[in-house]
């Protein structure tokens, strides 16, 4: 193996030549207490940065078994390292030359704890996945300052953030308990009744609607009303008290501005762990509820919406409905359909972003317009929770028509929270609203399987071509795929790992005979068993874990796909 000396001396020794003579850096380097492998050296400095890994053994590293000893210690643990590994080589980044010259960066964790290839630890290792930006003047090797990158301020980065003696042990100690604690009350929601538990003291504003780190200033803590407060004995934090929402249908009404749509999206992104002092921390949601919304222009392949959706002009069929430009109503009736087919357990809806007609058609409406094919989700509500288990919680403000579906109504006032349960149903019962019996529909429409041939990788040249583009797009051989309205998205990384993703499913699992329900299922175990490597030979330090609820969304929207039923 090389060492050190011997990295530093090649690089020197490329000092003022072609950029590309960086490629001889190719190999693994013995630095004493650990080794750094370059794995992809960039091509010019506007590329792609090149990516390392630095392994220390833990022999060295010297981290307690109990620090690692679970799936869930471990995840917070390497939650833990990335941030301080972030911190550090922010610090000691130094961007001058050409292109993305002297940049030092990891995957960043954001507020979530979640599964990240950046950062592994066992009983055998600890290893960090980055990136650099070789140093370049033009087009040429600046030898010398990649030399002082790589030999020196990336060892102190590694000495100041992967051995624990460089760390704060009472700190690592908070996100492991923060997030077995997480873990413990999810594991309970579902003996307990509950979808989702939100912690007396929880702190639930945002600083903004980019900036997912809590308010810090005029904020209003939580606080559960009596009727709907719940208690769980934790492993780590013991006794805690918070609102318990049950299995049914849940109301959040309130005025403008006074909390609703708060609440729900941090009960929306409670299906993640959130790091300690995030404020959300205990705030846990069932792990199977999914955001459904309104998404007009959106593709649909093949679904069965006749549930809401049914006796369209010229008889078109609802039973396998497709279109590449979705109205609001079709589209939310889709993508609740898709959702259900792939093991949703609870609905989280807002009427803001909702499809009016597809959430509501007040009496008047009914008596005047005969020829209606939309059966409201008013009219589903409780036959989704009463026949198919499935529960449902909706932020409205401009209806009250549900509180006669609803099981519990929570009232928001100034960010606090009021159980209006049986004020809403006297209203209910003393204005009586007439409606219509809906027709009758089942839910459960025929498994759809995806046909390969629709999912086509190819982009010019190039046989397989999968990659992200931030928060809200997946590029897919010639295909964009719009994810912009797949609210519980919450890192970049997720979105590489469903490129990622998409090609693995391809090449391993669509066999125009599978289930899209069989497939996701098959990704899962894969993941779980060798984690998210397996979907990437080369082994990035940038992916993400996502549910399988998200993989399904992103076929979903791939423009090319088709499908048959199964």
């Amino acid at each position: 193996m090389h060492t050190k000396d011997d990295l530093q001396q090649t690089l020197k020794h490329l000092d003022g030549r072609s950029y590309a003579a960086y490629k001889d850096l190719y190999s693994a380097y013995d630095f004493g207490s650990f080794t750094l492998h370059i794995d992809h050296v960039q091509s010019d400095p506007f590329a792609a940065p090149s990516r390392l890994r630095a392994i220390i053994p833990q022999q060295t590293a010297k981290y307690p078994p109990q620090t690692y000893q679970n799936k869930s210690r471990a995840i917070a643990l390497c939650t833990y390292l990335a941030d301080c590994f972030s911190q550090q080589a922010h610090k000691r980044s130094s961007r001058s030359g050409s292109g993305k010259s002297g940049l030092i960066e990891i995957d960043t964790p954001g507020q979530e704890i979640i599964e990240r290839t950046c950062m592994h630890i066992d009983q055998e290792q600890v290893e960090a996945r980055f990136s650099i930006g070789l140093p370049a003047a033009g087009r040429r090797a600046r030898g010398e300052q990649a030399a002082q990158m790589l030999c020196q301020q990336i060892p102190a980065i590694v000495e100041n953030t992967l051995y624990y003696a460089a760390n704060d042990g009472e700190e690592i100690d908070r996100y492991i308990k923060t997030n077995e604690d997480a873990d413990y009350v999810r594991a309970q929601l579902g003996a307990r009744g509950l979808i989702a538990f939100v912690a007396d003291g929880s702190v639930l504003p945002r600083r903004s609607g980019v900036d997912d780190r809590p308010l810090d200033v005029g904020t209003v803590a939580f606080k559960s009303p009596d009727a709907l407060r719940v208690e769980f004995e934790l492993p780590h934090a013991g006794r805690v008290w918070g609102m318990g929402l049950r299995r049914g249908v849940s109301l959040i009404v309130g005025g403008g501005f006074h909390g609703k749509s708060t609440l729900l999206r941090a009960v929306e992104r409670g299906v993640y762990n959130h790091r300690p002092g995030d404020g959300c921390e205990l705030v846990i949601s069932h792990a199977c509820a999914v955001k459904v919304r309104a998404e007009d222009g959106r593709s649909i392949a093949g679904v069965d919406i006749s549930p809401f959706i049914n006796d369209l002009p010229f008889g078109r069929d609802t039973c396998a409905f497709s279109s590449a430009n979705a109205s609001g109503s079709t589209s939310q009736a889709a993508n609740t359909i898709e959702a259900l087919e792939v093991g949703a357990q609870v609905l989280l809806i807002d009427e803001d972003t909702a499809a009016t007609n597809f959430m509501i058609r007040d009496a008047r409406m009914q008596a005047l317009v005969k020829s209606e094919p939309i059966t409201p989700l008013l009219d589903r509500v409780r036959t989704l929770y009463e026949q198919h288990g499935v529960s449902t919680v909706l932020v409205a403000g401009g209806s009250g028509d549900y509180f006669e579906v609803a099981d519990v109504v929570v009232a928001m006032e100034n960010y606090q929270p009021r159980d209006a349960t049986q004020e809403a149903r006297a209203i209910a019962a003393g204005q009586p609203v007439p409606r219509p019996k809906a027709r009758e529909e089942d839910f459960d429409a025929a498994p759809r399987v995806p046909l390969r041939q629709s999912i086509d990788p190819r982009r010019g040249r190039r046989e397989q071509s999968a990659t992200a583009r931030g928060l809200d797009t997946v590029l897919f051989g010639e295909e964009q795929i719009d994810l912009s309205c797949v609210e519980q998205l919450v890192a970049g990384g997720q979105l590489r790992a469903l490129a990622a993703a998409l090609l693995y499913i391809r090449e391993h699992y669509v066999d125009d005979r599978r289930c899209l329900r069989e497939i996701l299922a098959c990704v899962e175990q894969d993941i779980d068993s060798a984690g998210l490597d397996v979907l990437d030979a080369h082994r990035p330090g940038n992916l993400v874990r996502f549910r399988p609820i998200e993989l399904a969304a992103a076929l979903n929207r791939l423009r090319s796909l088709r499908i048959r039923n199964a």
